[in-house]
């Protein structure tokens, strides 16, 4: 029998208390063990898209696209619609790309997305934050914005990230979109993404990419920010400015997350098996216009099913029913093949509560069991998505660690099972405690969120009694308090300042 090694008490709480060498939970988990819709409604449901795409079509096509449709295969309905056989959805499917790298300025920090694997990220257009120092909400500012980005760059379990407020004090289209992606370039050098309020936006955005990235055509060789378009308007009729900008992406090989964002009982069916029909065929649509400019064209499938309460209108960004509809959509996706983007942590919460902690949990863990590839949404957002919280982004880093460790599920094996190690502490010391097999599972298998509180009540009030939202915002004043992390050369920021109206200070 292996007997465990001594080395004093001292020793063993040392060890105890150090950081574990290895990140037992790192991002990029499998998911997919929680499948709420059985193989004949997945059936059902890919059926009825198809038969709404065949029959009804999309409405509103831009005439290029239109023409685009038409020569592969597409044709007109009575109504004018834009209409696809079936045959040429199922091939729009088949040469999907289905796998494909979201690039990292730092190479390091690259995901893969699609097959089996796991990411949250970030994502929203929040208009309010939560203020650090009042605990009250106010406009975003373009400032609010880079310390977001900052803030989430020290987070390991948040893979990538998305612009998650606006910069409400930049009220030109042109100028938010210039600074919002600088914002970014400054800030983090985790894979990113963000949004193009016009084609004609695009080109020049794409030479302030190009300095950080090296020079002219050096970002669209290895591009390193990922659009959000929503092309498709529910219900099912395309968007002509979001239709450009896709041309435009295309353009200059940026990764395209095909957004579909429809809400039950009002721009899509209040039945959550109608709902997911009309989704699915809306975001297929999306799909159909990537593919037909541009075959195998990296897209994420970004199915994102939305909840409004129906007694009032407003929407809900928790609770049961987006909870089971965004897992059911991330199924769909993997059923069909394709890298699939849902949304989670969506919380009506305004204050850092039970309320933003259970819905946040809820939705989050039941995406990543349902195998969402990319998870949108899930650090810092509150209030229904209008607000967003730096000491949220904080608490949910913890949150999406212990997804991911349930995600981990559970290795069995000789050592792991343990026989030899029970009979040790049974004939020994009658404990497991400073047990070889025990020091080894505390660093491989047991993750330590940073923030939660596992002390004795009487710890506790020895230290104030602080709760979750107080140590947090202490959390997110320090890591804010550090310098700029010099992501942009002072070349680079010089450049780019000579050529765009930056308004954020140099660092």
């Amino acid at each position: 029998m292996s007997r465990r090694q001594s080395g004093g008490r001292s020793a063993r709480l040392a060890l105890r208390a150090a950081p574990p060498a290895v990140n037992p939970a790192p991002a990029g988990q499998i998911g997919g063990a929680y499948k709420p819709l059985s193989e004949p409604d997945l059936k059902a449901i890919y059926d009825t898209a198809l038969r709404l795409l065949e029959n009804l079509g999309m409405g509103e096509v831009p005439d290029r696209l239109e023409k685009l449709f038409l020569s592969k295969g597409a044709h007109l309905n009575e109504k004018g619609r834009t209409c696809f056989p079936r045959t040429m959805v199922e091939d729009a499917i088949a040469s999907a790309a289905k796998r494909f790298p979201l690039h990292a300025r730092d190479p390091q920090r690259t995901i893969e997305v699609g097959g089996d694997k796991v990411h949250f990220g970030t994502g929203g257009a929040a208009v309010q934050t939560l203020d650090l120092q009042t605990a009250g909400y106010r406009p975003s500012t373009l400032q609010d914005l880079y310390d977001f980005t900052r803030l989430q760059d020290t987070l390991p379990n948040v893979s990538w990230f998305t612009r998650c407020c606006v910069a409400t004090d930049v009220p030109d289209n042109f100028d938010l979109d210039v600074n919002t992606v600088y914002a970014l370039m400054r800030g983090t050098t985790k894979p990113v993404a963000t949004s193009f309020t016009l084609a004609e936006y695009v080109d020049p955005i794409v030479k302030l990419l190009d300095t950080v990235a090296g020079g002219e055509g050096a970002f669209s060789k290895r591009p390193f920010v990922k659009a959000h378009i929503s092309p498709v308007i529910s219900p099912m009729r395309y968007g002509e400015d979001a239709v450009d900008v896709t041309y435009a992406c295309i353009e200059h090989n940026i990764p395209i997350s095909a957004i579909t964002a429809a809400q039950s009982g009002a721009t899509a069916p209040a039945t959550l098996a109608g709902f997911l029909a009309q989704s699915l065929a809306e975001t297929l649509g999306s799909l159909l216009m990537v593919n037909a400019i541009s075959p195998g064209y990296p897209m994420v499938f970004s199915n994102w099913p939305l909840v409004i309460d129906l007694r009032t209108g407003a929407f809900c960004g928790g609770g049961g029913e987006i909870t089971v509809l965004n897992a059911a959509s991330a199924q769909l996706s993997n059923w069909l093949g394709l890298p699939s983007g849902v949304a989670s942590s969506m919380t009506d919460a305004k204050a850092i509560d039970q309320q933003y902690g259970m819905e946040k949990g809820l939705t989050a863990l039941a995406a990543g069991l349902a195998g969402g590839n990319l998870i949108y949404e899930s650090s810092g957002m509150t209030a229904s998505l209008l607000g967003a919280s730096f000491e949220g982004f904080v608490l949910d880093n913890d949150m999406i660690g212990q997804v991911y460790r349930a995600l981990r599920g559970i290795e069995v094996s000789e050592d792991t099972l343990g026989y030899e190690a029970i009979c040790d502490a049974i004939l020994g010391e009658g404990h497991f405690l400073g047990h070889d097999q025990t020091l080894q599972a505390m660093e491989r298998d047991y993750l330590y969120p940073d923030h939660a509180d596992r002390d004795a009540p009487s710890k506790w009030e020895e230290e104030g009694k602080p709760d979750a939202w107080s140590r947090a915002k202490q959390a997110a004043t320090d890591i804010l308090s550090q310098p700029d992390p010099g992501y942009l050369t002072k070349d680079q920021d010089a450049k780019i300042r000579d050529q765009f109206k930056i308004l954020l200070d140099p660092a």
